[in-house]
C-alpha cells in the first residue's frame, strides 16, 4: 500500500542531516511584511538635485545673501531719498557748491543739513558718506551692484544661448561640421578679448555710433558697454560650447535618441527634446559659474575706464575713483571692492554647490 505524503506534515529529521525544522518557523503576518517595504518616493531629476542643494548649508547661505543683494538693488534706488548722480550742496545759482558736502565720512552731514537738523526738521543721513563731488555714495554703490548683475546676468545669457545652440549642432551632426566647427572655436579661443573690447570700443567710438544712439536706451549703456556685450557675444561662449558638445556626443549615443530617428524625428526636435534636457546639469553649472565670471569682468573693465561711462556707476568704476583718494578716503574703496567680493564669492560658492547637487557623477 502506497503512503501518501502530507505537505502540512513535517517529515522525521534524519540525524546529521541540513533540512530546517519548518516547525520552528511561522509565517510573516502582514504589519510585518510592511515593515520590510524600503520603496522610495518617486522623484524626478530637477527635485533630486534641488534637495541635496537644499542640504548644503554654505550653498543656501550664499543663495540668500545673492537674494538680498538683488532685491537691494532693484528696490532702494527707487526709494532712497538720494539720486546717484545728484550732487548735494548746489545752490541756486550757477557754481554755488556747499563744500561741506564733499568726502563726508559715514553719517555726516553738510552745512545745510545740519542747520535743519538744529531747526529740528529730520534729514536722511548718508550710509557711507559722499564722494569728492557730494554725491550720496551709498546709492551709487547700490546702483552700480544693480549695473553689475544686470551686466553679468545679461552677458551669461549671451553666452549661454549661443553656446547651446552651436555645442548641440556642432556634438549631434559630427564628421567634418564637427572639425570645421571646432577649429572654428579653436581660432576664436586665440584671439585676446581685452584687446578685442580696445579695438571695438575705438572703432564704434570713431564710427559715429554715439551720436546715432543719442536719445535712445542703447545711449545710458555707453558705446564701451556695447562692445563689452559684443564681445561676450563673440568670444565667451566657447567654454559653453565645448562642455555641451561633449555632453552631446556621449548622449546621442543612447537608445532613446535611435528611436528618435527611426521614427524620422527632426534634427531640431531630437536636439530640443532628447539632448539638451539630458545636458541640463552641465547647462546650469556653467551658467551659475559664467555669471561671477562676467561680473569680476564688467568690474575689471570699468576700473581700466573701458565699462560704464560718467555719471552712471558701476562697481569697477566706483573703486577707479576712490583709488586716487585712498591715503585720505579710504573707506570709498572698501564699500565697492567688498560688495564685488561678496557677489563674486557668493555665485562661485553656489555654483559650487549647483555642481555637486545636479552632477550625476557625484552622487553617492
Amino acid at each position: 500500500m502506497e503512503k501518501k505524503f502530507d505537505v502540512n506534515v513535517n517529515p522525521r529529521k534524519r540525524p546529521f542531516s541540513m533540512q530546517l525544522d519548518l516547525s520552528k518557523f511561522e509565517p510573516a503576518s502582514d504589519a510585518e511584511k510592511a515593515q520590510q517595504d524600503r520603496m522610495k518616493p518617486s522623484t524626478t531629476f530637477f527635485k533630486d538635485g534641488i534637495k541635496r542643494l537644499s542640504s548644503n548649508v554654505i550653498a543656501m547661505i550664499c543663495f540668500a545673501v545673492i537674494v538680498v543683494i538683488a532685491l537691494m538693488a532693484i528696490i532702494i534706488p527707487e526709494v532712497w531719498p538720494y539720486h546717484y548722480e545728484e550732487q548735494l550742496g548746489l545752490g541756486d545759482k550757477w557754481g554755488s557748491v556747499d563744500a561741506t558736502y564733499k568726502n563726508l565720512k559715514p553719517f555726516q552731514y553738510g552745512q545745510t543739513e545740519l542747520d535743519k537738523i538744529a531747526a529740528g526738521e529730520e534729514v536722511f543721513p548718508h550710509v557711507f558718506g559722499t564722494d569728492s563731488l557730494g554725491r550720496d555714495y551709498f546709492a551709487r554703490v547700490i546702483f552700480g551692484a544693480r549695473v553689475s548683475l544686470a551686466i553679468g546676468l545679461f552677458a551669461s545669457l549671451i553666452v549661454l544661448v549661443i553656446g547651446m545652440i552651436y555645442g548641440s549642432i556642432s556634438g549631434y551632426a559630427g564628421g567634418k561640421v564637427d572639425l570645421v566647427m571646432m577649429r572654428i572655436v579653436d581660432i576664436i579661443y586665440s584671439l585676446p578679448d581685452m584687446l578685442m573690447i580696445i579695438l571695438l570700443a575705438t572703432v564704434l567710438n570713431a564710427s559715429g555710433l554715439k551720436d546715432a544712439i543719442m536719445g535712445t536706451v542703447l545711449a545710458d549703456i555707453g558705446i564701451n558697454m556695447l562692445s563689452i556685450f559684443i564681445v561676450f557675444g563673440l568670444l565667451y561662449w566657447v567654454g559653453m560650447a565645448r562642455l555641451i558638445r561633449g555632453q552631446v556626443l556621449s548622449i546621442k549615443q543612447q537608445e532613446y535618441v535611435l528611436a528618435a530617428q527611426s521614427v524620422g524625428a527632426s534634427t531640431g526636435r531630437i536636439i530640443k527634446k532628447h539632448l539638451l534636457p539630458n545636458c541640463m546639469s552641465v547647462i546650469i553649472i556653467s551658467t551659475a559659474l559664467q555669471i561671477p565670471s562676467a561680473i569680476f569682468t564688467e568690474s575689471f573693465l570699468s576700473f581700466l575706464g573701458l565699462g560704464v561711462e560718467a555719471p552712471m556707476p558701476s562697481l569697477g568704476s566706483l573703486a577707479s575713483e576712490a583709488l586716487g583718494g585712498i591715503n585720505s578716503f579710504a573707506y570709498l574703496l572698501w564699500f565697492p571692492a567688498l560688495t564685488i567680493f561678496l557677489i563674486v564669492l557668493s555665485f562661485n560658492l553656489f555654483g559650487n554647490g549647483l555642481r555637486d547637487a545636479f552632477d550625476p557623477k557625484l552622487r553617492n
